[in-house]
């Protein structure tokens, strides 16, 4: 599946969401904008909607306020930039990636533990 990229706005408000699991417009705006009550409502209700509309949130409208909550998770959206990334800078192959993380020192050796037990077909 083709996810669409996210701009940093609203990456900060999958961030929020990501952490705290459901959130209402007035919270992320609190977060996000702490001290701006009313000049940022516009800006987060945009976001929010963006993000609806996108497929990468959901708004309970059972409840008077509503809540937002992530459709994606952290894990499926940063593969799916991964992969997006490999196709455009290597032909689609993530082992270049891989390699010049480990060989930076950008993957501790515990993640490395975690690579190698999942290509070892062991738990993920």
């Amino acid at each position: 599946m083709t996810m669409e990229s996210l701009a940093n706005a609203e990456l900060a408000v999958m961030e929020l969401l990501w952490e705290t699991e459901q959130m209402t417009a007035r919270q992320i705006r609190e977060h996000l904008y702490p001290g701006q009550s009313r000049s940022a409502n516009g800006t987060v209700q945009r976001l929010l909607q963006r993000l609806e509309t996108k497929g990468f949130i959901d708004k309970d409208r059972e409840l008077p306020v509503h809540l937002f909550a992530a459709l994606i998770s952290r894990e499926a959206y940063a593969g799916n930039q991964l992969k997006s990334l490999a196709e455009r800078l290597t032909g689609g192959s993530l082992a270049p990636v891989l390699t010049h993380l480990i060989d930076e020192k950008k993957i501790s050796r515990s993640e490395i533990k975690r690579l190698r037990e999942i290509l070892d077909g062991g738990k993920r």
